[in-house]
């Protein structure tokens, strides 16, 4: 809108212009003319017999001349100051309408060219890769396709095919199925390189003594094992040997509890120090109970702590039995209280069994309820549940518990399997 409204303003001016011009070099050559008709008037003067042509009068005329010479010089000067600032004026305006509103087409004109030039360039570079062209057989195998890594998905599945990571440890026996499950394990395996920070875990596992079978089993359960420092994990073993484990211990304490690396030597020395100091034991008896649960070392010590006073209070065991019931089922250490106290109550009130055979059989424990009670209440009705060792068609307590059903039936019960199973239906 700005533009056109000061090129129609400059015309504007222009026209004046050119009209004062003309009106003015009209009045100029008007007095121009009169001056010069007076000037070339002849006058005649007698002179004696004839008449004398010349100019009576020259003072004024010059004077008549003079003043219109003065008053068109005067005239011209006004009107080409007048136009040279008008002039000037249109041309600033003309220059300061061009560095204000400068056309925007003309960049895109000037930019035409040079995009022009790159198209052609393109299309040149893509007739050369054309795929009507026929390449040879090196040529193909050598083309190599990039693979494209799904930006963002709610499952591993997605990445195995593009993760060479993912891809080995699915060989190995890993469950990812478990690890996308827990917050942020997903994105840490995908960032993992598998030659520099898989295979050298990898390769120290098997040298402690892990099994191949019991990698993928580990991973599954630890996949953080994968960014401990290697010198972290070497230190940890290192110290399990000086407290006189041995390699194989070590071994298989690493496989059936994946964190145990993972734990500072400082939480692994407390952590000794503590079911030492608590069940009274010997460091030899010691390295045998967690040799067997090696969880022990990993997960709280609250449990540990409730259990062993339900042990004691509740169940009213004495130190020296709960000692013996710990040397032989260290899972009572790490078992559900509700269980605890329910299998212990079936055991001393139901079945009449005493302490002594509790603790001579501790693995009754560690047993199902409900077999227990299904079996305990088919020999009574068999009249045959009989648990003191000094009456006669004396039952075991580790018979009861351990035996599978037909055995139980055929040895214990001195009854067929299919009466078993009609008892059960009548509970």
């Amino acid at each position: 809108m700005l533009i056109p409204m000061a090129s129609s303003c400059a015309q504007l001016c222009q026209r004046c212009t050119s009209v004062l011009r003309s009106k003015i070099t009209w009045q100029s050559s008007t007095n121009l003319r009169l001056c010069t008709a007076v000037i070339k008037t002849p006058t005649k003067i007698p002179n004696g017999s004839s008449f004398i042509t010349g100019n009576p009068t020259t003072v004024h005329i010059r004077q008549m001349w003079k003043q219109q010479m003065c008053y068109y010089s005067d005239l011209t000067a006004t009107h080409i100051t007048t136009e040279d600032k008008e002039d000037k004026a249109n041309k600033e305006l003309l220059r300061s309408d061009a560095v204000v509103y400068k056309n925007p087409l003309s960049q895109i004109r000037d930019a035409v060219p040079v995009i022009e030039n790159q198209m052609s360039l393109d299309l040149d570079a893509a007739a050369e890769l054309s795929a009507l062209e026929e390449i040879s057989d090196e040529e193909a195998v050598s083309i190599t396709i990039p693979s494209a890594m799904p930006p963002a998905s709610i499952s591993l599945r997605d990445y195995v095919d593009k993760s060479e990571t993912l891809s080995k440890l699915v060989q190995l026996g890993v469950n990812l199925w478990k690890l996308e499950q827990r917050p942020n394990v997903g994105s840490m395996l995908l960032r993992l390189d598998f030659q520099t920070d898989v295979v050298p875990r990898l390769l120290f596992l098997k040298e402690i003594g892990v099994e191949d079978s019991r990698l993928g089993y580990i991973i599954s359960h630890n996949p953080f094992i994968l960014t401990e420092n290697l010198e972290n994990l070497q230190a940890r073993v290192n110290y399990l040997r000086s407290k006189k484990f041995s390699l194989e211990s070590v071994a298989s304490m690493v496989s059936r509890a994946p964190y145990l690396l993972n734990f500072s030597v400082k939480r692994l020395d407390n952590r000794l120090a503590f079911y030492q100091q608590q069940l009274g034991f010997s460091a030899s008896n010691t390295r045998n109970v967690v040799a067997r649960l090696p969880r022990l070392l990993c997960g709280s010590l609250e449990p540990v702590k409730e259990n062993l006073k339900v042990c004691n209070i509740e169940l009213g065991f004495k130190e020296n039995e709960i000692q013996h019931i710990v040397l032989t089922v260290p899972k009572v250490l790490t078992a559900n209280k509700r269980k605890l106290t329910q299998i212990f109550d079936f055991l001393h009130n139901i079945m009449k069994v005493p302490h002594n055979l509790i603790t001579k059989f501790p693995q009754v424990l560690n047993s199902k309820y409900l077999r227990l009670r299904e079996r305990h209440l088919f020999l009574e009705y068999l009249g045959k549940a009989q648990y003191d060792p000094a009456q006669p068609n004396y039952i075991s307590l580790d018979r009861l518990v351990t035996l599978p059903d037909d055995i139980f039936c055929t040895e214990v019960a001195f009854a067929t399997l299919e009466d078993f199973y009609l008892f059960q239906k009548t509970l």
